[in-house]
């Protein structure tokens, strides 16, 4: 029995000790220690709380993107750009735009050299031309079809892809189709007393009307050196019916060139147009900067269908802006030719081409960007921006009308090499022959002579 109440009350004071030793000793001033230190102890939780939580918010956030985007154009056109773009920004809010355009002059000159440097920015508002000029193995801009999964190419058709595809890749997403045609200021012939020409014959009279009516100073269409040379084609083929390059050959011989020429001078001759002197005498960058055209001293121009708004905007109040007619008198075929008017190309050093991508499809293919880009750059070959403008009544009109005029019109191919630097940049050979002619320093002949060789250097390069 003692064995028994022995063993029990050790077996009592092995759990009196096994309590003890769990149990905290209290603190010596009268828990108020303890009290603010588990208090600490709960505001070190919160705090690690708060800590953890933005990290949690953030795991998925985009690391912030700077990319850059280059064009050129008007007034109205870099409006319109820098609010699409500034949109984009708000959309795509890890995104940052910096922006660089200008006026056409001199920038083919400056792109040339950022391609060449590896300098250009991500985004390029590029001629169709510059392909074949600066990237003609591939090697300025990125092969869109690896960023199909961001640019959605379905919303253009096959055939415009083709045209921006070279080396195998598509370098670039077309934005329009473009061709020339006239456009006039008709309060300018209402002061005339004459309605806007719809013939040579009725554009050649126009001249003496202007002359004898309004004054020296007055004349129906103001054309420059390039305006010159892509007039001249439109009149060759419209009487020889055959495209001017064809298969990387001239395809006009000298004496046609020649009457091509000749008929350029009339326009000088009978007051149609200024001489170049005169027009650069003007001191503007460019046409649509001229005074001249402001007032409607120079009422009618031959240019892209694209570039009527900035051409409209820029005429003073009160002045009328018409699209012409192509002037079926000049031949029996229907010269002229319609080309892809812009694209957005990226850049081959881009280090962000994702991004660059979501920004041309944002201006090209979703809704907020092709509403605020309209019809600046043409009339978009986008399905899905195509629809939102004309949903949405944001066409503008007249380049509307002038687009549906030329695509129902010219019928002759472009040769990707017409544009080439060395022709039609402010040094290259159009403008020497032009120029050259329109002051007196080449005879037609010479100008021929000129015009050929330079045209065939280019070709056999």
């Amino acid at each position: 029995m003692m064995k028994k109440i022995t063993a029990l009350l050790l077996a009592l004071i092995m759990v009196l000790s096994m309590a003890a030793c769990g149990k905290e000793e209290p603190d010596v001033d009268t828990g108020a220690k303890t009290e603010d230190t588990t208090k600490e102890d709960n505001t070190s939780k919160e705090d690690n709380v708060k800590e953890e939580e933005p990290q949690a918010d953030t795991s998925d956030a985009k690391e912030p993107v700077t990319i850059k985007f280059s064009w050129w154009g008007g007034d109205s056109r870099h409006e319109a750009t820098q609010n699409a773009v500034k949109k984009f920004e708000e959309t795509y809010d890890w995104i940052t735009v910096e922006t660089q355009y200008g006026a056409w002059s001199g920038w083919e000159e400056s792109m040339a050299t950022a391609f060449a440097t590896g300098t250009a920015p991500d985004v390029n508002q590029i001629n169709w031309n510059w392909i074949t000029s600066f990237s003609s193995d591939g090697s300025a801009f990125k092969d869109l079809n690896d960023y199909s999964d961001i640019i959605k190419l379905d919303n253009f058709g096959q055939s415009f892809l083709d045209q921006c595809t070279l080396a195998g890749e598509l370098q670039a997403i077309p934005v329009s189709l473009t061709g020339r045609i006239f456009y006039w200021n008709k309060t300018t012939f209402e002061m005339a007393g004459i309605a806007t020409p719809t013939t040579l014959e009725e554009l050649y009279a126009a001249g003496e009307t202007f002359k004898s009516v309004l004054g020296d100073d007055y004349y129906p269409i103001a054309l420059g050196e390039y305006d010159r040379m892509i007039l001249m084609v439109y009149y060759l083929e419209s009487v020889y019916g055959k495209p001017w390059v064809e298969n990387n050959q001239l395809m006009y011989t000298q004496e046609e060139i020649q009457k091509g020429l000749e008929f350029i001078q009339s326009l000088e001759d009978k007051h149609v147009t200024p001489s170049i002197q005169t027009i650069l005498g003007d001191g503007a960058e460019s046409l649509d900067k001229n005074p001249k055209w402001m007032e409607g001293k120079y009422a009618g121009i031959f240019e892209w269908d694209s570039a009527a708004s900035k051409f409209q905007s820029a005429l003073n109040e009160g002045q009328e802006f018409v699209v012409g007619e192509y002037l079926p008198d000049m031949g029996e075929h229907q010269g002229g030719y319609a080309k892809v008017s812009l694209a957005f190309a990226i850049s081959e050093t881009s280090e962000h081409p994702e991004e660059a991508a979501m920004l041309i499809n944002f201006l090209l293919n979703e809704e907020a960007g092709a509403e605020i880009m309209a019809s600046e750059r043409g009339i978009p070959l986008s399905k899905s921006g195509l629809q939102v403008c004309k949903d949405k009544g944001l066409l503008n009109e007249t380049v509307t009308e002038a687009n549906g005029k030329v695509l129902s019109w010219v019928s002759f191919p472009l040769d990707p090499k017409f544009e080439a630097a060395e022709l039609k940049s402010s040094d290259g050979t159009y403008y020497d022959v032009m120029a050259g002619l329109s002051y007196g320093d080449y005879s037609i002949e010479e100008a021929v002579t000129v015009l050929i060789d330079g045209i065939n250097d280019v070709l056999s390069n």
